[in-house]
């Protein structure tokens, strides 16, 4: 299944993965809620996803199998790596290291990307990829850190986070694979459900945190709703459409758009500061992301 896209077509896509990312650039505030509100980041993805399963599967029931074994093992591995083993690595590292090293180092996932991708599919990048990287990660780091220059180094924290994005880089290129021969809406369907499976076995050994007196809170229900079906069905539908249309190279360089909407989000729920150097790093994200994606 290769796309050939019109002009029209690319700016349509670039659109959905510009989108999709700033939504996902809001969920810190989400989870933080839920957090607060006594759920673990297990529970906290088992039922999200939980959520986001049972609403694909009313749609996508068939097929039940992907065309090979070989395949059936890919679609695991992509909810392994795309789902548990990401959220997993993320979330422990937040609470061993600093937020800001976490937003920072994270974004280093599509620099890994377009690596991995090169290196297995020989994917050529941009003239101005390079450069339009840099640019993008500096700008990460005057948001991140948004006019303090205070960095405190913890090495299993880091290198947790580091995992996290190439658990997400891997994740990438496992969709470059498979959107040639599956459509998105069952690639989707298979990472919810193995990212579930394996998820469901870690939290044997962990506390979600899920009762009954939780889950009856109306501001729980309702950010779980919104992690659910917004920022799980409709995002990981969105975006792995975009990454087939656009390739985990390109795609991916939108990770660097979170950081500036999370910056946002919070200033506008819960009313932390915007200093001049996060305003300068926000631009200097958006100018990366445009000089990555140019030919």
């Amino acid at each position: 299944m290769h796309y050939e896209l019109s002009i029209n077509r690319k700016v349509l896509w670039h659109g959905v993965a510009a989108v999709t990312a700033s939504i996902w650039g809001t969920t810190f505030i989400s989870t933080k809620v839920l957090l607060l509100n006594g759920l673990t980041p297990e529970g906290i993805f088992l039922l999200r996803f939980a959520l986001a399963y049972l609403l694909i599967i009313a749609i996508c029931r068939r097929p039940l199998r992907a065309a090979t074994l070989a395949d059936e093992g890919w679609l695991a591995l992509a909810g392994l790596t795309g789902g548990s083993l990401y959220f997993i690595t993320e979330n422990t590292a937040i609470g061993l290291t600093m937020t800001s090293n976490v937003s920072l180092i994270i974004c280093t996932a599509p620099l890994l990307t377009s690596l991995l991708a090169r290196g297995i599919f020989g994917t050529r990048w941009g003239r101005w990829m390079p450069l339009g990287a840099i640019v993008a990660l500096g700008g990460v780091a005057a948001v991140v850190f948004n006019g303090s220059v205070t960095l405190q180094l913890n090495p299993l924290g880091d290198f947790l986070t580091l995992a996290a994005a190439l658990m997400w880089a891997f994740y990438s290129i496992i969709l470059m694979k498979l959107s040639g021969r599956y459509n998105t809406l069952f690639i989707t369907r298979k990472v919810f459900f193995y990212g579930l499976v394996s998820m469901a076995v870690y939290a044997l050994f962990a506390s979600p945190g899920i009762t009954l007196e939780v889950l009856s809170r109306p501001v729980v229900i309702g950010n779980l709703l919104f992690l659910g079906v917004v920022a799980s069905m409709a995002c990981f539908l969105s975006w792995n459409a975009a990454v087939a249309r656009l390739g985990a190279t390109v795609a991916n360089n939108y990770v660097y758009l979170t950081p500036p909407v999370t910056m946002l989000t919070s200033w506008l729920v819960l009313d932390e500061p915007i200093t001049g150097m996060g305003l300068v790093g926000a631009a200097a994200v958006l100018l990366g992301v445009y000089l990555s994606t140019m030919r």
